[in-house]
């Protein structure tokens, strides 16, 4: 296996009692690459997110990040390697403002992510890199509002940002553009490029048209398997995947 590459599996499998939910997945995201996992529902795909991040135990298989095996570390660990997942549901703190959500984000650099009965003057310290990262996902102008009180799309892309404070080597991406309109779509698939700079980006998602506008890479999942791989033009001239497509679109 590659240096080339930041994340392997070989023959990873999960079964829940019986029911076999990923089946001998062989997955090679290239470093700095932005690599989609496609597939209809049911096909596996956020229960390989789960195996890869530690959130589920794989029943066999390999994990490598960086060459190194990590089948049996634990989530903490993994994060702590540089890989770092949003989820479905926008996960912000929606009673904190925007520049606050960053602002606990970033509280791991200062170590006193437990230390909550300390001043919050502590973490002025922080504003800086949070307005940074705010202006990098074009949130700044939101930084004093409430993040319940932000459109969907913003909120989206508050959580990249929190994402991005834990400076990720690898970002897993779960449906980032799952409930959006054509505007949020195309707002989050730009900004999904341009924090591909200098980073590694595995991402779910159902939108064709994100996958094949901004993926260098793809994997077709179904029933679990692996169905094809290759880039977007290879996998869509495979008749089985275009079925597949078409069922993602319905």
């Amino acid at each position: 296996m590659g240096s080339d590459f930041i994340l392997e599996t070989t023959g990873l499998r999960k079964e829940f009692k019986g029911f076999v939910a990923v089946d001998d997945v062989h997955l090679r995201v290239r470093r700095g690459h932005i690599h989609a996992l496609i597939g209809p529902n049911g096909a596996g795909k956020t229960t390989c997110f789960n195996l890869l991040t530690k959130f589920l135990e794989p029943t066999r298989g390999v994990i490598l990040f960086n060459g190194t095996d990590v089948t049996h570390e634990r989530p903490a660990q993994i994060a702590r390697r540089g890989v770092v997942r949003s989820f479905q549901i926008s996960a912000v703190f929606p009673h904190l403002t925007v520049l606050d959500n960053l602002r606990v984000a970033l509280q791991r650099r200062l170590g006193t992510s437990f230390h909550f009965w300390k001043s919050q003057r502590t973490l002025d310290v922080l504003d800086e890199r949070a307005m940074e990262l705010l202006g990098h996902v074009g949130l700044e102008e939101f930084a004093d509002m409430v993040a319940v009180e932000m459109p969907y799309g913003r909120k989206r892309a508050l959580e990249i940002a929190t994402t991005l404070a834990l400076e990720p080597e690898l970002m897993l991406l779960d449906e980032p553009t799952q409930g959006m309109g054509h505007e949020d779509v195309d707002r989050i698939m730009q900004l999904i490029k341009k924090v591909s700079a200098n980073r590694t980006i595995l991402m779910v998602e159902h939108n064709m048209k994100v996958v094949s506008g901004i993926s260098d890479a793809i994997t077709v999942l179904a029933r679990g398997g692996v169905l094809a791989e290759g880039s977007y033009e290879e996998v869509a001239a495979d008749p089985q995947v275009v079925e597949v497509l078409i069922s993602i679109q319905k």
